[in-house]
């Protein structure tokens, strides 16, 4: 049962029918899903969801598709893991880690924006799909594109970590690097959409692409025993993560599944890419575009499409943004790694630096639930922090060596043995 009413427009309220459309003709405003949620009373239950598979599918009803899904069908319900090493490191009292860095297809959270925005390119009836990317994305819709027989084009800055360019370019994509930033290729690509008529998942396709992001929050939710966090903090590329899962929230209220906590939205960014944070500190309703200059590629979005409205949501939720430099994105995502045992990509350095200094700063206090969002694996950005680990031990196979090594390392331990 499809409960989607309309298009909307973000600015002046314009309703359109549902098709590949993302801008107000009237305005220019992006446009957003709305639903009729009064049919859901008393039909979508927590039952309901607890009876389907452990998949982001559970919540069907809720995401902008006419039938049942076709691309991603196994996507989403990754671990909440209580982070009891990081509590103690932190001084918190109750600490969650959000792992999208496992269980999906490209080990990123956008497998659920993809899945989303590809099942519903195949309602509309495109062969061909693309998106403008900074590296997780492509290798989410040239993944998901192979696995539904799609052709696929990914647009990226030339100048991508190798491991998302291999992890988009084994799934047979066609792969087009720009000589620029992200922001000009996602520039090239609405040309492209336009021109060539294919679902571009983050231009035409937009508006259901990022409904994919909800499930983020609905599981959180569900797997904190339906009960909302009262602070998240979520890392900031474009900003539509943080303006989705404050959409889920409100949802899950709406629809009595769980009560209001009154959470508190905070963004994360990297210093050398932060337009949204400095808008938010500034206490401006004005996102300054910035030329991206961090380690955290991910999040390099000089001129973030969302970015007024996830400043919006920061500010009209209790929250706040920061952000962090480079060495202190290698410093969380060595930090995560030793007390968690999770290994994240730069994004997550992002989000847990900045949750570390949200919580210094006395922003967010110690002895309420904080939930981290980690949304990449760090296997596709080794090159940020291979110079932070130490290099092997090499020695020959005689125990007199190793017992040499030992006294240089630990003397104590290797005097008592």
């Amino acid at each position: 049962m499809s409960i989607v009413r309309a298009l909307k427009c973000r600015e002046c309220g314009q309703e359109y029918a549902i098709e590949p459309n993302h801008v107000c003709e009237f305005c220019f405003g992006p446009l957003e899903i709305v639903y009729d949620y009064d049919q859901l009373e008393g039909v979508f239950t927590r039952e309901l969801v607890e009876s389907r598979p452990h998949t982001m599918w559970r919540y069907k009803e809720l995401l902008p598709l006419d039938g049942d899904p076709t691309v991603g069908v196994q996507n989403g319900f990754t671990p909440l893991i209580r982070a009891r090493n990081l509590e103690k490191v932190l001084g918190v009292s109750e600490l969650y880690i959000k792992n999208d860095s496992v269980c999906h297809p490209t080990l990123s959270f956008k497998d659920r924006v993809v899945s989303v925005a590809l099942s519903k390119a195949v309602e509309f009836g495109f062969k061909t799909v693309a998106c403008a990317s900074t590296g997780n994305l492509a290798g989410s819709v040239a993944a998901n594109a192979a696995a539904a027989g799609l052709e696929s084009y990914v647009f990226i800055p030339h100048d991508l970590e190798q491991g998302k360019v291999l992890g988009a370019g084994i799934f047979g994509t066609s792969i087009v690097g720009i000589d620029g930033a992200y922001d000009d290729v996602n520039r090239l690509c609405s040309e492209v959409a336009g021109k060539y008529g294919w679902a571009f998942v983050n231009v035409n396709v937009r508006p259901f692409y990022a409904e994919g992001s909800k499930t983020y929050g609905y599981e959180i939710m569900e797997q904190l025993g339906w009960r909302a966090p009262k602070h998240v903090v979520v890392p900031m590329a474009s900003g539509s993560l943080c303006t989705k899962i404050d959409k889920a929230i409100k949802e899950f209220i709406r629809l009595g599944l769980v009560e209001d906590q009154e959470t508190a939205i905070y963004g994360a960014q990297a210093t050398g890419c932060s337009p949204i944070s400095q808008a938010v500190k500034q206490g401006s309703d004005l996102i300054k575009p910035v030329q991206a200059d961090t380690i955290a590629k991910s999040l390099a979005i000089g001129n973030p499409a969302d970015g007024y409205y996830a400043s919006r949501v920061i500010r009209d939720s209790g929250g706040w943004a920061e952000d962090v430099s480079d060495e202190e994105v290698v410093d969380a995502i060595k930090l995560l790694a030793e007390t968690e045992g999770i290994f994240t990509e730069t994004a997550g350095g992002v989000t847990l630096g900045v949750t570390r200094k949200l919580i210094e700063q006395g922003r967010i206090p110690r002895d309420e639930s904080i939930v981290v969002c980690i949304t990449g694996n760090g296997l596709k950005t080794q090159e940020a922090v291979a110079d932070a680990i130490a290099r092997p031990r090499v020695i020959r196979p005689s125990i007199h060596d190793f017992d040499a090594m030992m006294a240089e390392e630990r003397p104590a331990a290797a005097a008592d043995a």
